[in-house]
């Protein structure tokens, strides 16, 4: 770790722990939500199957005229 990031990490610690147990969670909520929205996805997207769904809707053959 950098002394930058121990630097930041400890007056986070000092200013949490001033907090009411309330205040508290609601930290460690707004923490999660932030791990959660800038996380990696796990997993690769499924490729697409062609044909899939061949024969399953019909389109009238007039669909696109005037």
């Amino acid at each position: 770790m950098t002394s930058k990031v121990v630097d930041t990490t400890s007056k986070l610690i000092a200013k949490l722990q001033i907090l009411a147990p309330e205040q508290q969670q609601e930290v460690l909520d707004f923490v999660e939500f932030l791990a959660q929205k800038y996380a990696q996805p796990q997993q690769k997207p499924q490729k697409r199957v062609l044909g899939l769904n061949q024969g399953k809707i019909w389109i009238s053959d007039d669909f696109n005229d005037p």
